[in-house]
Parts: structure tokens; C-alpha cells; sequence
């Protein structure tokens, strides 16, 4: 499917990405993540079920298999 950010000429292609979210005041990222991606700028899109999972995923009362340092830029 041709990328939907006018002047774009990529195409979307599927990919697995690192998708980082802010959910109830924390940063969570969701690793493995569905999407469609721009082979040319990078553009990403997620489907609807795609995102109904990752909030499933993040109501869910389970620890997470990492954690990563979170830096703020100030």
C-alpha cells in the first residue's frame, strides 16, 4: 500500500516494531508490536486490533519481561 504522508513515494511494508506508550502516568514499551511501516520515511500504522491488544496487554496485572532506563530530556 502506497505511504499516506503526501509527497511520500514509499510503500508500507510489515514489520514487528518497539512501540512506546504512556499509560496511567508511566512510560511502558511494548516490544514485537504489528504495524505497517514506510520502507521510505518511517511512517506507522497500527491496526485497530493491533491497538485494542496493546491496551489489553497493558491492563493486565503482569510484570514485564525487561526494564529499560527512562531518560527525560529537559
Amino acid at each position: 500500500m502506497k505511504c499516506s504522508i503526501a509527497g511520500c513515494p514509499g510503500e508500507y511494508e510489515e514489520r514487528k516494531i518497539l512501540h512506546t506508550v504512556r499509560h496511567q502516568g508511566q512510560g511502558m514499551v511494548i516490544d514485537h508490536v504489528p504495524a505497517e511501516v514506510c520502507s521510505v520515511c518511517g511512517d506507522v500504522l497500527l491496526k485497530p486490533e493491533t491497538v485494542s491488544r496493546s491496551g489489553k496487554l497493558l491492563e493486565e496485572p503482569v510484570q514485564p519481561s525487561e526494564t529499560v532506563p527512562l531518560y527525560e530530556y529537559v
